[in-house]
């Protein structure tokens, strides 16, 4: 027991400093490791997995929706920048310049891509020219950079990976429904797959992205009761198709100028549901995400492990066949110190094997979730495995979900509410959670918010749980119900 408890006090509780729990929590599991390049950092085998579970997850549905991938320069020129002046103005405090190429000043200095519009929108215009080449459904994994001043590692780097979908359309109505397909495929993602739920909605004008007409996101809660912007989709009109002179002839021989989206999700996703999921122990990995479902650990004392090998071999292989990503850990440590040591890794499932068991034809199974341990016969193995696992994907998610309920504030309708309820959640050191309030509309009772207390608008769901009538910051008529809440 000794053992087990230096090696939990490696990690920062929860309740002691979310922040440092997280950066603990990454990095003993084994995730990514700093380098020497300010805000970036390498992703390690395990966490880049996650990454590639995240890619498979999209993909599938990007493609069953008629998107293709394809590539883009990572270099773009300055003058493109231009062609979109909201877009720049955005932008320009986060670009990192390349000026100097070969050891000779370059003519024109490119950008590292914050994102891909413009070196996208000039592609377009080449390729575009009548009806007939729409609609363009693109989408490119790849790596952007923002100069960020506070990094955090996989929330928020100076480097960091995502997917970046480009469309062009004849109608502003298909660029609409583009728009809106991909925030629900993020959504059935987030939700499904990584178990976080999220609230669906539309950013407010000081939150949208720049050079977009609307921006619309998923939300998600951590469990410091701060936000995460999931995932954006961008219905950008005809305002980057006009920068880069984007037209097509139509069916009635008119030229006219594309509808164009843009959407976008990364490895903040990875980050998320770290925070979401885990807890003093380490990470919390849901089933379908985890590179390891189940680990097998064969127990007892060495004289009887040839005994135990013999039906352990088997069993793993019969697990693997079912589809299940299993391992074995066979190294030479307590069956005590694994334990741990599988739990910080957040792997769902614990299979464990000792001479008893195999006398008795049965395995114990150990959920990350619930701490839970079950004996079940080896008979059927794999299925109770496979049955076990997608309990357990399931009850995550509803945990997740009934921790956003209980730090989902309601009756909070007036600042002054508003700043009392977080002074009392800094007393008592509790999440302040989100609150749903009524917004005029006006920009600057929202800058009042953000600026009393640190609270920002997230977005204005879809279906919020009820509708505000008055705006929280002037008690004016509301125009619309808003989540706010402190964000990373």
């Amino acid at each position: 027991m000794k053992e087990e408890k230096a090696f939990v006090k490696e990690i920062t509780p929860q309740a002691e400093d979310f922040s440092r729990w997280y950066i603990d929590a990454i990095k003993k599991a084994d995730l990514m490791d700093y380098t020497p390049v300010r805000g970036c950092i390498v992703f390690k085998p395990d966490g880049f997995e996650l990454w590639e579970r995240i890619q498979e997850a999209m993909n599938k549905r990007f493609k069953e929706t008629g998107h293709r991938n394809a590539y883009f320069p990572m270099l773009i020129p300055e003058s493109f920048f231009q062609k979109e002046k909201e877009h720049i103005e955005g932008f320009n405090p986060e670009l990192p310049w390349v000026t100097e190429a070969g050891g000779e000043p370059l003519e024109e200095k490119l950008a590292l891509r914050p994102t891909s519009e413009t070196i996208i929108g000039h592609m377009y215009s080449q390729w575009i020219q009548s009806y007939r080449d729409l609609p363009v459904l693109i989408n490119q994994w790849a790596n952007v950079f923002r100069w960020e001043k506070r990094t955090m590692p996989f929330l928020r780097t100076s480097e960091f990976l995502w997917q970046e979908g480009h469309t062009a359309h004849a109608t502003e109505e298909e660029a609409r429904q583009e728009t809106m397909q991909m925030l629900e495929i993020y959504r059935e993602v987030v939700e499904q797959e990584l178990a976080i739920p999220v609230w669906k909605g539309q950013k407010t004008p000081s939150e949208r992205f720049a050079g977009a007409v609307d921006t619309y996101s998923i939300e998600a809660m951590m469990k410091d009761g701060k936000a995460v912007q999931a995932g954006t989709s961008h219905y950008l009109g005809d305002k980057f198709a006009r920068g880069f002179e984007i037209k097509f002839l139509d069916r009635d021989n008119q030229f006219k100028y594309v509808h164009t989206t843009s959407w976008g999700t990364s490895t903040r996703l990875i980050g998320s549901m770290i925070m979401v999921h885990g807890d003093d122990r380490g990470l919390a990995l849901p089933p379908r995400m985890a590179p390891t479902q189940v680990i097998m650990i064969p127990v007892g004392p060495m004289k009887l492990r040839e005994k135990v090998m013999e039906a352990f071999d088997p069993l793993f292989d019969e697990i693997k066949a079912e589809g299940v990503r299993v391992r074995a850990d066979l190294r030479e440590e307590t069956p005590g110190w694994k334990f741990n040591e599988w739990e910080m890794r957040g792997v769902p499932l614990r299979l464990e094997l000792g001479p008893r068991d195999v006398d008795n034809g049965q395995v114990i199974l150990a959920r990350r979730d619930t701490g839970e341990k079950v004996t079940v016969p080896l008979e059927g193995i794999a299925q109770t495995v496979a049955e076990l696992l997608e309990e357990i994907q399931q009850n995550m998610f509803q945990k997740a979900l009934a921790f956003r309920e209980q730090n989902s504030h309601l009756g909070i309708d007036t600042l002054e509410q508003l700043s009392a309820h977080i002074a009392k959640s800094e007393s008592e050191n509790t999440t302040s959670g989100w609150v749903l309030a009524g917004w005029c509309g006006d920009d600057q009772c929202e800058s009042k918010v953000k600026e009393e207390t640190k609270f920002t608008t997230r977005n204005i769901p879809f279906e919020p749980p009820v509708s505000k009538q008055r705006c929280i910051c002037c008690g004016k008529e509301s125009q619309h119900t808003v989540w706010f809440g402190r964000a990373y």
